[in-house]
């Protein structure tokens, strides 16, 4: 199986800053394990989006695209779960 490039946006890693430093080592493993299977089975595609999807890790989303035809995945936010639906309102 072909990987994926991950990509980080500025946004998502500003995020990575305000979030517990416990959290951030798992939150770096799930980004990275994207890269071999950006459509794992935790993941949901986010409605009202067309090509964005969101992983959970504990209390905190991965909002993500995945671009199939060039084979990249990339971060938009990794945030609370509480603050990153109201940021994905104002973008959807």
């Amino acid at each position: 199986m072909v990987s994926y490039e991950v990509q980080w946006k500025h946004s998502a890693e500003h995020d990575l800053h305000k979030i517990d430093r416990k959290q951030i080592h798992k939150i770096v493993k799930a980004v990275e394990d994207l890269a071999e299977n950006p459509f794992p089975p935790k993941s949901r595609k986010i409605r009202g989006a067309e090509s964005l999807y969101r992983i959970r890790i504990g209390d905190c989303r991965v909002i993500y695209q995945v671009d199939t035809e060039t084979r990249i995945v990339i971060i938009y936010y990794v945030r609370h779960r509480k603050e990153v639906y109201q940021k994905l309102k104002k973008v959807i």
